[in-house]
């Protein structure tokens, strides 16, 4: 009965200090943080839901497909780089992608 009473006891303390300290931060007063701090969430940052990065980087991913079409060997001069979200070969209007020793078609739609 009296370890009931303790742990009723300690956890109601708790219960108000963590209340005292919200209300404090709430409120403004110095000196009394709180327990749970403010997002640092910034509009503009890559990981941020409205930022063009992050929404970029959500739809160009989403429409990249690969193909069946398959060669053994790219003509010459076809740059490798970032398209559309991710890193393609870029050949005469047409991405390829490396699998292997062969290069898989991808289109975006």
């Amino acid at each position: 009965m009296i370890d009931l009473k303790r742990l009723a006891v300690v956890g109601l303390a708790a219960i108000v200090g963590v209340a005292g300290m919200e209300l404090g931060a709430e409120l403004g007063i110095p000196g009394v943080p709180g327990v749970v701090n403010d997002a640092q969430a910034r509009v503009g940052r890559p990981l941020t839901p409205v930022s063009y990065a992050g929404v970029a980087r959500r739809t160009s991913r989403r429409v990249a497909r690969r193909t069946a079409y398959r060669i053994n060997a790219l003509p010459p001069g076809c740059p490798y780089g970032p398209y559309y979200g991710g890193y393609y070969y870029h050949c005469g209007g047409r991405y390829y992608q490396q699998e292997g020793n062969v290069y898989v078609q991808v289109v975006f739609d």
